[in-house]
């Protein structure tokens, strides 16, 4: 399955109601949106139809999310709420927007793809679903930082690692798709901060000059689901009403992940 094939059924699977994207480039992921969209690129050149209500953002992705309320267009939006509980005064608070779908596939480089990562969470909740394109490099060249080749993934690859180290509490999932695989990551958590406070720290270790050792796993895709085994799964109908219902975390993540652990031990 293409990656953009792959996309397509996880709107479906997702059933989301509104849809992020960092990396628009040409539109094509963006044209499979149906739903209220945020998309950003700082290049953007769209040649393909557009049939959702879109932001679509001429920026970079640091510079987007430092903006007060970035995620305003969406439905629900972050707006005043009024607070109509018996006894108390209709008094203004404001609501978070939680993004159900993100699609990252900005700058290939994964001091890019963390920051993003990070941007995103902060607007995101347990059923949110958080793809990165380009995670599964073919060769030690496609991985380069510095780009020498038609084909280029860079070195996002690491997020992998990343995640799994500095947050073990995720679920990550990595995908076979064609050509350069994605990785699916469930159970996001907009309160945590472990990845800004080791930022630095991060870099130090895997911010690294060519050649790039990637390892065999990843080239070899060993651990990575046939994406028609993640997008058939039994988990999403339970997800979706979970997420819709407004359920916790505490009442919803819990099912998922044994859901999504089983998945990965079938690998």
């Amino acid at each position: 399955m293409k990656r953009h094939e792959f996309l397509r059924e996880l709107h479906k699977a997702t059933a989301n109601r509104n849809y992020l994207e960092i990396g628009v480039n040409d539109g094509r992921s963006l044209a499979l949106s149906r739903v209220p969209s945020v998309a950003i690129d700082p290049a953007f050149k769209v040649v393909t139809e557009i049939k959702c209500d879109v932001h679509l953002v001429k920026a970079t992705s640091d510079d987007f999310f430092a903006r007060e309320n970035p995620l305003v267009h969406l439905r629900g939006g972050r707006h005043p709420v009024r607070n109509l509980r018996r006894g108390r005064s209709p008094i203004g608070y404001w609501r978070r927007t939680s993004l159900d779908l993100s699609f990252i596939d900005g700058m290939h480089l994964m001091e890019f793809a963390l920051r993003d990562f990070i941007n995103v969470e902060k607007h995101s909740d347990w059923s949110s679903v958080i793809v990165f394109d380009d995670m599964l490099p073919r060769s030690i060249d496609e991985a380069a930082r510095d780009r020498h080749t038609d084909a280029w993934t860079g070195d996002v690859y690491k997020l992998v690692e990343i995640l799994n180290r500095y947050r073990p509490e995720l679920v990550t999932v990595l995908v076979d798709t064609q050509p350069t695989g994605q990785l699916v990551v469930f159970g996001a958590d907009h309160t945590s901060t472990v990845l800004q406070d080791k930022y630095d720290e991060i870099m130090t270790e895997f911010k690294v000059p060519d050649p790039q050792k990637v390892p065999e796993a990843i080239l070899e895709r060993v651990k990575a689901v046939k994406p028609e085994t993640l997008v058939g799964a039994d988990f999403w109908g339970p997800l979706v009403r979970a997420r819709n219902r407004g359920l916790s975390r505490s009442r919803g993540w819990e099912p998922l992940r044994s859901a999504l652990e089983g998945l990965s031990a079938s690998r």
